[in-house]
């Protein structure tokens, strides 16, 4: 047995790799820069975990998912891997010690967002680390034409500079021709090992239909796939709620997951959603991201998404058994319309972009020449209500500002609370002695979190509370306490959206908005736009039309709405006389006529007419011969 497949049996107990994965994880063990595309839910992580593990030093990964950086050193560390994430939030001596403790190998892996790397304190301690390998993950994020454009992206290339020898990972799951291009040449891989899978996904059934009420179509397919698992995916939190809530109203069994919600109530929800008590998840693109639950029969999306990229992530978290799944869009005309004007309140006129960026410096009282690196609690709602601008105006600026690599605007990502014990054994004893009241919490903490002197260990006050039988204001006093004793270091829990200042405050006049960032990024989000309207009005096979912006020739799926409407000759009554027959042996539910038409518009009107006809009735369960 080689030693990838050891690794890959001890920490993840499977003996052979995924069709791809041990090609891409042999040329970055031995060295190569690696351009590795992915379709969602293709075992990325594996492809650069493996190599880190068996090349000698830690190994640091670049990535703009918070949450998803999270999970990944949560499972990392669960199999016995020293691994940690930098992440926003955490105070200076946090960060003092994470990166002390990679410079003295303390890690395997060392997770940071694409921002963090641009500090000198960063830049310092990684000159000193012994690197093995650079993963640079969603990385279609460092092109003007990646869905997800991230500014920060550009400095990766600096650390190659500092240590050239290092070979460079770079993965994603969606990229087109151009955005390949302007990943090599931006991270400036070394004659790059470029492995692409085949994006297409013959067990995925395309439908696209044109509905004169999206969300009773909704309510419809969930309602006759009610034994099956399901997506139902919008574009904002709002639609979430009231489309969640429409589900309940009908009898569907149904969750709801955004960015909005606090840690706990998404992974309430979420293994909820995974043990099947619920059977549907009505979601943002927040929902997705490291989930992997195989057998999802179905994916709706209420809203579509303004990138053909995003919905093919999204889309393709259906089906990951193998087994047939059904990803089905309901789109109105008014839609497009709609995402047009989205796409304009995007970008802001320039004045107002400017005047933004200086009422939030006056808001936060950061002065010109001051606030590189600083970061900030950030209430949008109270910020655009005091200084009179619309919510939409400060967000979609704060974007901009964004992408002008002036500062980061994290949408209220929880943050748990971390405690570290700045004192040794000897005055931890002294404190115990004098303060006798405070020993249960100390004697817990120093139990429980093994390395709690020497590294910051998120604590879970509910459970301490619970042990010690005590009230969490009680907890939280001690805390405060032990805290001002210099006993303990602590960051204390949040879930505030907050700002972060890359560079230090300009004056108004000073603040450029680069054409590349605002007149060229408008551009490309209208292509792309023009794009999703192609793919939703259009006649072709939906599998081909995905696969071709991706670059890719492919065939026709022969399943899709498209595709069985070209190869279909019957009229209505053919299936009228189709449902009649299939009827004659035995009353049908819902979901059976309909997964015997396929087609949830030919499905209403088949039954409205055999209905108006006085053919078939229904009993409220099933439909039956007259």
């Amino acid at each position: 047995m080689n030693t990838r497949l050891e690794t890959l049996h001890k920490y993840w107990g499977y003996r052979s790799f995924r069709p791809g994965q041990e090609s891409i994880i042999e040329d970055v063990i031995n060295g190569h820069d690696v351009l590795a595309l992915l379709p969602t839910g293709g075992g990325k992580s594996i492809c650069f975990q493996v190599p880190g593990i068996i090349r000698e030093g830690i190994t640091v990964v670049i990535s703009p998912l918070i949450a998803l950086m999270q999970d990944q050193v949560n499972t990392l560390q669960s199999k016995g891997i020293m691994a940690k994430a930098i992440m926003s939030g955490m105070s200076y001596r946090e960060l003092d010690i994470t990166l002390d403790n990679a410079k003295f190998n303390g890690y395997k892996f060392l997770y940071t967002s694409p921002e963090r790397i641009q500090s000198k304190l960063f830049i310092e301690r990684f000159k000193q680390m012994n690197v093995g390998l650079i993963v640079v993950d969603e990385a279609h994020c460092i092109s003007e034409w990646g869905h997800d454009f991230r500014p920060s992206f550009m400095e990766i290339k600096k650390l190659r500079e500092i240590h050239p020898h290092v070979p460079i990972i770079a993965l994603t799951a969606t990229a087109t021709p151009t955005t390949k291009q302007e990943i090599i040449e931006r991270l400036e891989l070394k004659h790059p090992r470029i492995h692409q899978s085949r994006f297409e996904r013959p067990n995925l059934i395309y439908s696209s239909y044109l509905s004169h009420n999206k969300l009773q179509s909704v309510i419809d397919t969930c309602k006759s796939r009610s034994d099956e698992t399901g997506i139902v995916y919008c574009q904002t939190r709002k639609s979430v709620k009231f489309v969640a809530t429409t589900l309940h109203r009908n009898g569907i069994s149904a969750g709801i997951y955004h960015g909005g919600m606090n840690k706990e109530e998404r992974q309430k929800m979420l293994v909820a959603w995974l043990k099947g008590e619920l059977k549907v998840m009505v979601a943002t693109n927040a929902f997705g991201m490291g989930i992997d639950k195989p057998d999802v029969r179905f994916v709706l999306h209420y809203e579509f998404p303004a990138s053909l990229e995003a919905y093919f992530q999204e889309a393709g978290r259906g089906g990951r058994d193998g087994q047939d799944a059904h990803a089905i869009n309901y789109w109105q005309q008014e839609d497009l319309q709609q995402m047009e004007e989205q796409l304009n309140q995007k970008y802001p006129p320039i004045d107002e972009i400017k005047r933004v960026y200086r009422a939030i410096c006056n808001h936060l009282k950061v002065a010109i020449g001051s606030g590189a690196g600083e970061t900030y609690a950030f209430n949008l709602a109270v910020f655009a209500k005091a200084f009179d601008i619309a919510p939409v105006v400060c967000y979609n600026s704060l974007k901009i500002l964004e992408a002008l690599g002036e500062l980061t605007f994290s949408e209220g990502i929880f943050h748990p609370t971390k405690v570290k014990f700045a004192v040794g054994n000897t005055a931890l004893y002294n404190f115990q002695i004098q303060h006798e009241t405070y020993y249960p919490v100390t004697a817990l903490l120093t139990r429980s979190y093994p390395g709690i002197f020497n590294n910051f260990m998120e604590i879970h006050e509910r459970e301490i509370c619970k042990r010690l039988n005590i009230h969490e204001s009680e907890l939280e006093k001690q805390l405060k306490y032990m805290e001002k004793s210099g006993i303990i270091d602590i960051d204390w829990k949040s879930d505030a959206p907050t700002i972060t200042f890359l560079r230090e405050r300009m004056p108004y006049d000073y603040l450029e908005i680069r054409p590349e960032v605002y007149f060229e990024r408008k551009e490309i989000a209208t292509a792309k736009l023009t794009s999703v309207a192609r793919y939703l009005e259009g006649k072709q096979c939906r599998s081909v039309e995905l696969i071709s912006y991706f670059g890719i020739d492919s065939d026709p799926c022969g399943k899709c709405d498209n595709c069985r409407s070209e190869m279909n000759t019957l009229t209505l009554p053919d299936y009228q006389r189709q449902v009649l027959d299939f009827l004659e042996d035995a009353p049908k539910a819902t979901f059976e006529i309909r997964n015997l038409l396929s087609d949830p518009e030919l499905f209403k009107e088949v039954i409205r007419t055999l209905m108006l006809n006085e053919q078939i009735n229904f009993d409220g369960e099933k439909y039956f011969l007259r």
